[in-house]
């Protein structure tokens, strides 16, 4: 045999996005698309404190979580640079606002670690990982533990109720 044997190793490919001056990553397996907020969010009342409301994406009604409100982060303005990110949790369509989409990274899974249980106001039961990649810290969610099943409840409410409205 000629040389080292190559070893290939695992890795997983993130959606990137920020929220403050925090990277965050989820798996690409679970996002859909990524959308601009051009299009109007419209608000459903008595919806959860957290959701914006809805958008009507090529005839499907989808919720649209703030996670800067979800995670008791400060509230911002829509900005240019702000995107819905299309994802699928538990079998449902959820869109999460967020203030920059960033790239999509292939990381090893060697570089995650178990989340520290406070991580810069966002509960370490929201958060599957921290990877680190050079000087950078990348929060993992954890899209299943993101919304409680209660709040899944809430959404589909929000969905329907929209979806009666005819929005």
């Amino acid at each position: 045999m000629k040389g080292k044997a190559e070893v290939h190793e695992e890795t997983k490919q993130l959606v990137i996005f920020k929220l403050g001056d925090e990277e965050f990553g989820v798996d690409i397996l679970q996002v859909r698309e990524i959308e601009r907020l051009g299009q109007g969010i419209t608000r459903v009342p008595k919806s959860p404190i957290f959701v914006e409301g809805v958008i009507n994406l090529r005839g499907e009604i989808v919720p649209i979580v703030d996670l800067r409100k979800r995670f008791g982060l400060t509230v911002l303005a829509i900005g240019h640079d702000s995107r819905v990110v299309i994802v699928e949790v538990s079998n449902n369509q959820i869109g999460m606002m967020v203030d920059r989409v960033v790239e999509v990274l292939r990381i090893p899974v060697s570089a995650i670690e178990m989340a520290p249980s406070i991580t810069k106001g966002v509960e370490a039961y929201f958060l599957s990982g921290v990877a680190k990649i050079g000087e950078r810290l990348i929060i993992l969610l954890d899209l299943e533990r993101a919304l409680s099943a209660e709040e899944m409840k809430q959404l589909n409410e929000v969905q329907s109720e929209a979806e009666a409205e005819g929005n």
